[in-house]
């Protein structure tokens, strides 16, 4: 049955392989269920309902992605989109986190009618091919990135903006995990050159059995106020009934106190980010799983974007940001995941999260960022494809890898790639190259910046 529903064989893949796939992607995700009801209660939302919408935000998403698109592509609420919900319309513009979720939920439903209007596939199709190989570059090192901090050996500095870590100094908190991380991205290494099936998630595993031993032994020390948890598992129940605290509140916001002029900026806010975060990571993440055909495209490209436009309205109903496609999927990918039986996996596990929360909230950062570095690696191998010896090519993807970790957004980093490909070719004298939609895009882009 398996085989029928999945074809296994014919993307050369097997069940086990599928299953440590999908449970590698939900290990490197699993943050999400302690970091979107963290920012998210910023509006002034449960967070108990939070964390339930999350998982079941994160269930729907990934169970449609597996068996109506067959994509080892998991989804959850998004990280920059949820900041923007709770600090920008919530907090600085002063809205009610039901008017946030409204919007979420109209841009779902504009997100649903371009996918059925072909719109988002006919976006994905026009991006050129060079393109997308800077696109894919771009997110390794954004992956890449995300791994050094969440692993605390990239740290902020006033002087160079970021800095190595001094492990020196708080070794027993910040210095010890940053080389525990050090030995997970070593022992990921060391395992994946040994042909050892499942190196990523048995990295994670035993980096963080590693430091339960630390802890134990007195190495790393328990700091609550500076963010530094105990590593062992605590059991706890949990509140079934809290997600009635955000469930389908989206409709009971109250237009007497609403802009019509703000809902409307808002709502495009959340529509270009999502559509350009979604489309890279896509891009990104079938690019290194060699599923785009020669032309650059993706086989039943529509069926991804309208799982992910359902996603982002089912998470605004059940109480919770944009819920979109998650660039950690790169992880399952890169243990051999091709099908949606790995998303049905991690699918799954985000339902089981719900009773078991306290628990997948407990593995540690400097565990999955081992993880996400190596992941950031191998994205970035696709350097080699792209044509250097055209500068009309190259310098557009090259622009939008470099943006994407030092603007720390996927979409800035398309932005600037689309824009710069438009202009280049435009100038030098090349643009029939360019189809029409790339120049409605760059212009798109433009007007952003301006308006939005």
């Amino acid at each position: 049955m398996l085989e029928k529903m999945f074809k296994l064989k014919e993307n050369n893949t097997t069940v086990r392989t599928e299953v440590i796939g999908g449970i590698t992607t939900f290990m490197t995700m699993a943050y999400i269920l302690a970091v979107n009801p963290s920012i998210l209660s910023a509006s002034g939302m449960d967070k108990n309902a939070i964390l339930m919408a999350t998982a079941i935000a994160s269930f729907i998403g990934t169970m449609i992605m597996a068996l109506y698109a067959n994509y080892p592509f998991a989804l959850a609420p998004g990280l920059g989109l949820n900041a923007y919900f709770a600090y920008t319309v919530c907090g600085q513009m002063g809205y009610s986190w039901q008017f946030a979720l409204l919007a979420v939920f109209v841009e779902g439903l504009i997100f649903i009618v371009l996918s059925l209007t072909n719109v988002r596939e006919a976006i994905f199709n026009a991006i050129p091919l060079q393109l997308k190989k800077g696109v894919s570059v771009g997110i390794g090192m954004f992956v890449a990135f995300i791994g050094l901090q969440n692993a605390k050996l990239v740290v902020n500095s006033d002087a160079t903006l970021v800095t190595i870590v001094n492990f020196k100094e708080n070794f027993n908190t910040v210095g010890i995990t940053a080389l525990l991380a050090v030995f997970g991205l070593l022992l990921i290494a060391i395992l994946s050159e040994k042909k050892v099936k499942g190196a990523i998630l048995i990295g994670i595993f035993v980096t963080w059995f590693v430091g339960m031993i630390c802890q134990l032994t007195g190495l790393y020390v328990v700091d609550v106020e500076a963010g530094f948890y105990s590593l062992f598992p605590s059991w706890s129940s949990f509140h079934l009934g809290a997600l009635g605290e955000t469930f389908g509140q989206c409709f009971k916001t109250d237009f007497s106190t609403v802009r019509i002029s703000d809902f409307i900026i808002i709502i495009f806010a959340f529509l270009f980010v999502d559509m350009f975060d979604t489309l890279g990571t896509i891009i990104g993440v079938a690019n290194k799983a060699n599923m785009l055909d020669k032309d650059g495209k993706l086989p039943r490209i529509k069926q991804v974007l309208f799982a992910d436009a359902v996603a982002t309205s089912a998470g605004a109903v059940l109480g919770t940001s944009t819920t979109t496609t998650f660039v950690e999927s790169s992880a399952g990918v890169a243990e051999g995941a091709r099908t949606g039986l790995a998303s049905v996996v991690t699918g799954f596990l985000f339902l089981v999260s719900i009773f078991l929360a306290p628990i997948f909230c407990t593995i540690p950062s400097f565990a999955t960022a081992p993880a996400l570095i190596y992941v950031g690696f191998l994205m970035i191998s696709a350097v080699v494809e792209i044509r250097f010896d055209d500068i009309t090519e190259s310098v557009p993807a090259y622009l939008c890898l470099v943006t994407m970790p030092l603007t720390y957004s996927i979409s800035e980093g398309i932005a600037v790639g689309v824009i710069s490909y438009v202009v280049i070719n435009l100038v030098t004298g090349k643009a029939k190259k360019v189809t029409p939609l790339m120049y409605v895009l760059a212009v798109l882009f433009v007007l952003k910046y301006f308006f939005l």
